[in-house]
């Protein structure tokens, strides 16, 4: 069984599914590349994992999910043998 991150993460939850560090976690937000937090009650904010992939994804050079994979690509393209 493969783990997943919640839904809703904290910042050290978003911090380490990114293997950065808190604070880089908030330079990120302050320059955009991340979304704001979602402010739950005081003292407690939470980031959207759906909103931070989308975030992720449209960096430029990031590989999306619909990029072609060289394996399936190849696997796809091979001819079966008996």
């Amino acid at each position: 069984m493969t783990s997943r991150p919640p839904a809703y993460l904290s910042c050290a939850s978003l911090a380490r599914e990114l293997d950065v560090s808190e604070t880089t976690v908030y330079e990120m937000v302050r320059r955009g590349v991340l979304p704001q937090p979602i402010k739950l009650s005081s003292g407690c904010v939470r980031w959207c994992w759906a909103d931070v992939q989308m975030a992720l994804g449209s960096l430029s050079g990031c590989k999306t999910s619909d990029a072609v994979d060289p394996f399936l690509m190849g696997a796809r393209n091979a001819t079966a043998t008996q």
